[in-house]
């Protein structure tokens, strides 16, 4: 089993002396990527931008801005795009991490789904180029690839956005892109997480939904590495997806709960046997690197793109799904990802 290292992404932009926001800076993510940032650069402001107070306060308790002289806490929701400009006012990079992320909520919620997600996307796009910001990248999920659900949906329209995005900057010159990746191990929502909680309360069985399924994991160091190395690259509208391993829930399962027998309840609305992050039909824009798959847009009308450096294109017909990966995660390979997520 191989899988995405710091090593791996080693090529990352330089962001001493830069000013960044994150949208939705205190969910998992957005704290990994403040942390990464600090302990690697020496940023001219690093801004947090949500709209949760408590999570901010608790976030301070952590990383506190009289210590981190950059570091700025930035009340405010992605709906507004007046505060989004305010906020924007001299950044040079943005990180768009704000999503509302459950599925069943999202069901449940349609318009707040669509007022974050993709009302939302629009704002940072407007904002951005409003403000002049050199670069911004969006993060995206599996999901979006032929979604089922709202989420999925709420997400593709937003990658759409941020891709034609490019279109729209003008002198400006601001860029736009979006990076898509799987599950993260250890992030709230996940299964390891599940797995591990009905262990420690003595659970009798664990619950599968299906033993065909398959999954996409990476950890959340290396979704943040990932998107500082896209940063590096990025030329405007490219999708980027990390080449990251797969594993069967069973063995996951296993894995984690090897003495206990499993107890099959079917797959809940909206969710798929097997993830997909490149289709058949993007295969004829996807490039191939040592690392990672980049479909690039089909317009190239405001860079006029010529192929990248070591890029080679895939094959017709090419599908990046969990199903019919390369790279499979074994019990040693899962508890190495588990261990480092920590």
């Amino acid at each position: 089993m191989t899988s995405p290292s710091v090593s791996h992404y080693s090529t990352a932009l330089n962001l001493d002396g830069r000013s960044i926001l994150v949208t939705g800076g205190t969910g998992s993510f957005g704290k990994r990527f403040v942390k990464t940032v600090l302990e690697r650069y020496k940023p001219k402001r690093l801004v947090v931008y949500s709209r949760d107070e408590l999570k901010q306060y608790e976030m301070s308790q952590e990383l506190d801005p009289r210590q981190y002289r950059a570091l700025r806490y930035f009340i405010g929701d992605v709906r507004d795009r007046d505060r989004l400009t305010m906020a924007l006012n001299g950044i040079d990079v943005v990180i768009h991490a704000a999503a509302l992320k459950h599925v069943p909520i999202a069901e449940y919620n349609p318009t707040e789904c669509i007022h974050t997600n993709v009302i939302g996307a629009e704002n940072v796009v407007l904002a951005s180029i409003a403000a002049r910001v050199e670069r911004v990248v969006a993060l995206s999920t599996d999901k979006a690839v032929n979604p089922l659900n709202l989420y999925g949906a709420s997400k593709l329209a937003s990658d759409k956005i941020f891709t034609a995005a490019n279109a729209l900057s003008g002198e400006a010159n601001t860029i736009f892109s979006v990076v898509r990746y799987g599950n993260v191990v250890g992030s709230r929502g996940s299964v390891v997480p599940l797995f591990q909680r009905l262990m420690r309360e003595g659970a009798k069985e664990i619950p599968i939904t299906d033993t065909r399924m398959t999954r996409f994991w990476i950890t959340l160091q290396q979704g943040v590495d990932f998107v500082l190395s896209c940063l590096a690259t990025m030329r405007g509208g490219e999708v980027y997806v990390p080449k990251i391993p797969s594993m069967n829930v069973v063995d996951l399962a296993r894995a984690l709960a090897p003495n206990l027998p499993h107890k099959i309840i079917g797959i809940r609305p909206g969710e798929k046997l097997h993830e997909v992050m490149i289709t058949e039909d993007h295969a004829r824009n996807t490039v191939e690197f040592p690392d990672r798959y980049i479909i690039e847009p089909d317009s190239v009308s405001w860079t006029g793109h010529v192929l990248r450096d070591g890029a080679l294109p895939v094959q017709d017909g090419f599908r990046y799904a969990s199903d019919n990966n390369t790279e499979w995660l074994d019990e040693a390979g899962l508890k190495r990802l588990i261990a480092v997520s920590v």
